[in-house]
Order: C-alpha cells, then sequence, then structure tokens
C-alpha cells in the first residue's frame, strides 16, 4: 500500500455524488464482460444503456449504480476513440463510475484547487471534465471528473479553491457528455505529467500495471460498501 493509500484510510464522510444520497441507496453493477445481458445490447445506444442502469436502480431499490474500476469492457469495442487496427486495443477502465440521472451535483471529493478542465470532444470521450490539484501530508494528487454538463465548466479559473463536498459541477446528459448514459467518471491521479483537462481513463493490458499504480482505486477514498 502507498503513502497516500495510508493517508486515503483517515479521510472519512467523502463523497462526490450529491450529499443527500446515503450509501445505502448505492447499488454496484456489473459492465464487464463476463456480464451475458450485455451481449445482446447496443452498448453504443445512451437510451437504452440509461433504461439499464434504471432498471437496475429500480430492482435493488436505489438510487447510485457505482463500480468499474480495473473492469475489462466491451463498452469501447467499437468506439475509435478506444481502439483502431494499428494499436492494442483499451478496454480496461481505471477510474469508477457512478451512474445516475443527468443534473446531478458532483462534488469536491476533498479540499482542493481547480488544476484544470475543458472539453474533450467526441463520441467516448469525456466531454466537460474538470481535475482538481489535492495536497495530503506533502503527498500531491489529483481527482478528475468527467461527463459533466457544459454550464459546469462556466465561471470557473485556474486556481479555483473548493472544499470537500462543495458541489463542483453538475453531470451531463448524452448530448454533451460523449456520449454515454449520464454519469460521473471518478479517477484518482497520482502523476499527471502535462495533463490539464484529460488523462486516460481507460486502458490496454500491457500499460495496466502502470495505471493501477499511478491511478489508485477511487473508492479507498470514498468508502462505498
Amino acid at each position: 500500500m502507498s503513502n497516500l493509500e495510508k493517508l486515503f484510510l483517515q479521510i472519512q464522510n467523502s463523497k462526490v455524488i450529491d450529499s443527500s444520497i446515503p450509501y445505502s441507496k448505492y447499488t454496484p453493477i456489473d459492465l464487464s464482460i463476463t456480464n451475458l445481458d450485455l451481449l445482446e445490447m447496443d452498448l453504443g445506444n445512451p437510451v437504452l444503456f440509461e433504461e439499464y442502469i434504471e432498471n437496475h436502480l429500480q430492482n435493488t431499490n436505489t438510487k447510485v449504480a457505482y463500480g468499474g474500476y480495473n473492469e475489462i469492457r466491451n463498452l469501447y469495442q467499437k468506439n475509435n476513440h478506444f481502439n483502431n487496427s494499428e494499436k492494442e486495443e483499451r478496454n480496461i477502465h481505471i477510474g469508477l463510475d457512478l451512474w445516475i440521472k443527468a443534473g446531478t451535483n458532483v462534488l469536491a471529493v476533498i479540499d482542493g484547487t481547480i488544476y484544470g478542465f475543458g472539453i474533450n470532444s467526441g463520441k467516448g470521450n469525456y466531454g466537460p471534465t474538470i481535475i482538481l490539484k489535492h495536497e495530503l501530508e506533502n503527498e500531491v494528487f489529483y481527482s478528475l471528473y468527467g461527463h459533466l454538463s457544459e454550464e459546469s465548466l462556466e465561471d470557473i479559473q485556474i486556481g479555483t479553491f473548493f472544499k470537500k463536498g462543495e458541489v463542483l459541477a453538475k453531470l451531463g446528459n448524452p448530448t454533451v457528455n460523449g456520449g454515454y448514459a449520464p454519469h460521473l467518471h471518478f479517477q484518482i491521479i497520482k502523476k499527471i505529467a502535462t495533463s490539464r483537462s484529460d488523462y486516460p481513463g481507460v486502458c490496454s493490458k500491457s500499460d495496466l500495471d502502470y495505471y493501477l499504480e499511478n491511478c489508485p482505486n477511487p473508492n479507498a477514498i470514498l468508502k462505498i460498501k
């Protein structure tokens, strides 16, 4: 366990989605290649995918579906943003997804400042994205919030401080969020290099060890059970 992950153990009551929703109303969801239900679905259709998510939430009497860290998915298989014939397939998700309706409040995970933001356009991409910079006992790391609304990027600037739990943004709909059913892609990043509004959220098998080390499980800080 890294020093940063040890520090995460000390953090309590951190959320990145509407603080009024208790974790008892969260449910895990399997979007991996082992989920046979997804084999029959047009995964590129956000309307059908949102219906699938809604059915899952209704069947479990919950409000947020979560999961996906280190999960191998077919979701990206036919998308040129992730795959082309010249490179190894990128199909392993290295963030945590939280599926809930568009317009839902997104919260700063802990105290931090705006490191970067922008619109990562194109089908399969993040759409509007914000990255916060954090420091815990001299350990610097970053948190990425993807698939936001365009309005979330209005009136913010580099260096703006957000307190833990403060509303940072709102979730976007499929017309702006890269063509997905509404959800938050939340990712922890240790070393971000020159990236200001983007960072890979899906990787190939050969790069997996690097990304798992550089992007620890976000649930270490959220502690969703």
